[in-house]
């Protein structure tokens, strides 16, 4: 069995209080500490099958602009998913299951892309406006009992487990591939840096706060007694932990490295982008309305996070 991840933006940043409000607020942390940012899903070839955990953007998702008060930056697109996925060597036909960690579209975007694939979800996002119209969706109920400590999980493939991890979104869930003696845990925002793992801090996107601290005990509990490579979407760390084999000891975290920010003059096309979903706020699709004209408790139509987490595009 191999892994693989899927690289299609790097360069950029999370701020502390974007990574670690969630509970105490943002106020309580530095904003001016930025940690390395970059979006990458994952593949897993298991000899017979080729299974994606999650897919990434929608073809066409301009860059963000950022500036020095945005508290979030997906990065710069290093290509689009597809090109990405492509460059690993595959064809859309041949992958036979899609594992979506969770509806939005960062994660979602190319769904559509693979269209042999079944598409497990868990069934708590069936009704995600992200996946409608997809005809090859399989909701998932959780059956197979417990997984370790965590109460619900789906067999999917030998070693490979879809598992209950509410919190970031009510339908959110992980995947653990268990290979060589090491479990993969490839998530998609239980946590959007490696840091606030070590930290155990949870970061100020959730939809179910209690259920979000929930699952991070849950999950620090399974990586204290598992040798477990942590992947995740948002942060290098995911893939250059999945490269080196590099097992999470939480209690000597990885030292990072702090890119230095360069924010970059862009001409202004009126168009502003989520950085949690991707969702575009276009002037022109809504009857000329300015971005910066929206009242101050407008909320992104498809993620319901607020005004700053949008920035320029």
């Amino acid at each position: 069995m191999e892994i693989k991840a899927v690289k299609f933006r790097k360069e950029g940043f999370y701020t502390q209080p974007f990574v670690m409000g969630g509970e105490e607020g943002p106020d309580k942390f530095d904003r001016n500490i930025r940690y390395r940012g970059s979006l990458q899903n994952y593949l897993i070839d298991t000899g017979s099958e080729v299974i994606l955990v999650d897919t990434g953007l929608p073809a066409g998702t301009p860059e963000e602009a950022p500036d020095e008060n945005s508290l979030a930056f997906t990065g710069k697109d290093i290509c689009s998913y597809m090109e990405a996925f492509a460059a690993l060597g595959y064809k859309p036909e041949q992958v036979t299951k899609i594992l979506l960690t969770h509806k939005h579209g960062d994660h979602s975007g190319e769904l559509k892309s693979f269209p042999n694939a079944k598409i497990y979800v868990n069934a708590d996002e069936m009704d995600a406006s992200e996946l409608k119209g997809l005809a090859n969706l399989v909701p998932v109920h959780f059956t197979d009992g417990p997984y370790y400590n965590f109460p619900d999980s789906q067999k999917i493939h030998d070693g490979i487990y879809l598992i209950k991890a509410k919190g970031h979104t009510k339908g959110n869930s992980i995947i653990v591939v268990e290979n060589d003696g090491l479990f993969y845990m490839l998530h998609g925002d239980i946590t959007y840096v490696d840091e606030a793992l070590y930290e155990d801090k949870l970061s100020v996107v959730f939809d179910d706060l209690s259920a979000a601290r929930e699952t991070q005990d849950r999950i620090r509990e399974f990586v204290r007694n598992h040798p477990t490579v942590y992947c995740g979407t948002h942060t290098p760390q995911g893939y250059e932990n999945l490269e080196a084999k590099r097992v999470m000891d939480l209690d000597h975290p990885v030292p990072t490295i702090f890119d230095k920010v360069n924010f970059e003059q862009k001409e202004a096309s009126g168009k502003y982008v989520c950085s949690i979903c991707g969702y575009v706020y276009d002037p022109a699709e809504h009857d000329g309305v300015a971005f910066e004209d929206l009242p101050d408790d407008w909320r992104c139509p498809r993620c319901k996070q607020s005004k700053e987490k949008f920035n320029r595009a």
